[in-house]
């Protein structure tokens, strides 16, 4: 490696405050003059399921890209969480509202005075679909009996406020648990409807004061399960708002539990739909810019 170009780099876990939980997402303060293949190097190297490069704009007040190890995506929402609470946490952004550049578009972020930061998605989709539940149960390894009661009342829909997702209902905490995914069967039913992957969930929680307890599969995108999703969460929120009956504008999302990556995800869907929550550090350092697709942590 011939350059020696440096960047600080963080791991910082989204939606809780307790390190080791929650989802762990790369943040780069300081993204600004790095090619796409540097980003994704760094993001691979990283190993977080995103990386987050924050870089000044000329239109928003930030914008944001977002790697993977494999790719580029346009929004993640638990990535966004992450870098405006590191920025927060160091002193780069006061508690108030900015404006982010994203490949989804112009997003909102807000960081309240105890560190809290919700996100505002784009204008919520919501639409039922038809999908059969020996189809459901092929991919998710469940009975059929899963989804028949719970079924009735509310459908498979593709929801999304930024990035689709199939939700599906599931009845019970325990048939949640025993989901056996075939991520193949998951990603051929996510691709014919133009999704992201599948939310399934159950209003069975473990926290009196949540609303949901869910659990994503995403493989199309490289997640084969992902411990929490602010972007999921938001398509739920609207989801519920839709179709639920259940009262008020104020969700709590449980996911991760399964994983042993707890965390809980605020949705409110007063006014569009929101996304909040916390997140803690864990890791900090400096990696070294790759002249090539290599990168190197060289100082933690």
């Amino acid at each position: 490696m011939t350059g020696q170009d440096r960047r600080e780099v963080h791991l910082v876990d989204a939606f809780t405050t307790e390190p080791f939980s929650g989802n762990p997402a790369g943040v780069v303060p300081d993204g600004d003059d790095l090619e796409a293949d540097q980003m994704r190097a760094i993001a691979a190297e990283l190993g977080a399921s995103e990386t987050v490069f924050v870089r000044e704009d000329g239109q928003a007040d930030r914008r944001l890209r977002y790697f993977t190890p494999e790719q580029e995506v346009d929004l993640c929402g638990h990535a966004t969480i992450a870098a405006y609470a590191r920025l927060f946490d160091r002193a780069a952004v006061d508690a108030g509202t900015e404006t982010v550049a994203t490949g989804a578009g112009q997003v909102t972020v807000e960081v309240e005075s105890d560190g809290t930061v919700w996100l505002d998605g784009a204008d919520p989709s919501v639409s039922t679909v038809e999908i059969n539940y020996d189809e459901l149960a092929a991919a998710l390894g469940l009975t059929e009996t899963a989804f028949a009661g719970v079924g009735e009342d509310l459908p498979v829909a593709r929801a999304s406020t930024g990035m689709a997702f199939l939700i599906v209902p599931v009845n019970y905490f325990e048939q949640l648990g025993d989901v056996s995914p075939d991520l193949a069967t998951i990603e051929a039913l996510a691709e014919a409807h133009d999704a992201a992957g599948i939310y399934a969930f159950t209003f069975d929680t473990l926290d009196r004061e949540s609303t949901v307890h869910g659990r994503l599969f995403a493989p199309s995108v490289g997640v084969d399960e992902d411990p929490v999703t602010g972007t999921a969460s938001g398509a739920v929120g609207a989801y519920l708002r839709r179709f639920s009956g259940v009262e008020g504008t104020e969700f709590r999302c449980e996911q991760g539990d399964f994983l042993d990556r707890p965390g809980r995800v605020s949705v409110r869907t007063a006014d569009g739909v929101k996304v909040g929550g916390r997140a803690v550090t864990t890791l900090s350092g400096q990696i070294a810019v790759p002249d090539t697709e290599d990168s190197e942590i060289i100082e933690a």
